[in-house]
């Protein structure tokens, strides 16, 4: 099941079904190396907002899919 989503920020992209108290929901999940949390010293603001607004242009462009969600990829990735 492949997203269509692209972006320089993005180091994959998938969309998976996921199952919510409200029913089957469809979630954009990006994985990326950016730093996610506030507090630390390498947390780009303006990065960090280009790639979610990215991902809401497209959860807005795909009416089949619910929402989005941002993943620290792990340092031990092989890929």
């Amino acid at each position: 099941m492949t997203s269509g989503f692209r972006h320089p920020l993005a180091r994959r992209a998938q969309v998976w079904s996921a199952k919510t108290k409200h029913g089957d929901e469809r979630v954009l999940v990006i994985v990326t190396t950016l730093e996610l949390d506030p507090e630390s010293d390498r947390y780009r603001k303006r990065l960090v907002d280009r790639l979610t607004k990215a991902a809401d242009d497209f959860v807005d462009q795909h009416k089949d899919v619910s929402g989005h969600m941002l993943v620290a990829r792990p340092r031990d990735w092989a890929d």
